[in-house]
């Protein structure tokens, strides 16, 4: 399944990449060999947390490695506003709350609902996908079902 980035977000995920296989592999090595050299291993504490972190890097590599393959970038100028589509901003009026809110809908390494950046893959971002101005959305969400109305589609220029 294609996972569509914008040219920032998968540049940025290629130097996390490169970071990561370079400074950080290396800082994990450091780490193991400086552990090892305290002795014996069965019972060091400091060598089993070196390991552990040196395999939570591992997992986030080959994450990331999987995420690129998969990347398809998306020209953010060529985004159709008819529907909300991934990197459409769009305004709803939140009819519980009583106002209007924006979101642009993004790939989940993009999310940041501080910005208003929210995943396709969220329920909101789901419900979302698909709907054209003056649809009402009914989203079922953890605290109960939330209905939003499409005000507008935008996209960044």
């Amino acid at each position: 399944m294609p996972i569509y980035l914008t040219q920032e977000a998968f540049d940025k995920l290629r130097r996390d990449l490169h970071h990561a296989r370079t400074v950080g592999r290396a800082q994990a090595a450091r780490a193991i060999g400086e552990a090892r050299a305290h002795g014996d291993l069965k019972e060091n504490a400091e060598y089993h947390a070196a390991k552990d972190a040196q395999g939570q890097l591992e997992a986030r590599i080959a994450h990331m490695e999987h995420t690129l393959g998969e990347a398809r970038v998306v020209n953010e100028s060529q985004v159709d506003t008819s529907r909300a589509r991934i990197l459409s901003t769009v305004r709803v009026h939140n009819k519980k709350a009583g106002r209007a809110q924006s979101f642009k809908l993004v790939a989940s390494q993009e999310a940041d609902l501080a910005k208003g950046r929210i995943s396709v893959e969220s329920p909101i971002g789901k419900g979302l996908l698909g709907s054209a101005v003056g649809d009402v959305v009914r989203i079922q969400v953890p605290r109960g079902i939330m209905e939003f109305e499409v005000l507008g589609i935008s996209r960044d220029r």
